[in-house]
């Protein structure tokens, strides 16, 4: 399995996937709980309001980590 890991920083930084089809026309990530509705294989984590209020913190993304992670498993 290949994997690319890139972490933008404390405030989302999307534009390099701008023209993949993976944003909606404001730049937002067109996903459900971390999974690319658009892009197979794309994946998201510690966005604000992903799965849960906490999402864009250490705490919440640890927990929508694991949720894509069950999700890749499968």
């Amino acid at each position: 399995m290949d994997a690319v890991i890139f972490a933008t920083g404390y405030r989302a930084n999307l534009d390099f996937l701008r023209g993949t089809g993976a944003l909606d026309r404001q730049g937002e990530p067109v996903q459900r709980l971390g999974v690319s509705r658009t892009v197979s294989g794309l994946y998201f984590v510690g966005l604000s309001g992903q799965r849960a209020l906490a999402s864009a913190t250490l705490r919440g993304a640890g927990q929508d980590a694991a949720v894509v992670v069950r999700h890749l498993v499968r």
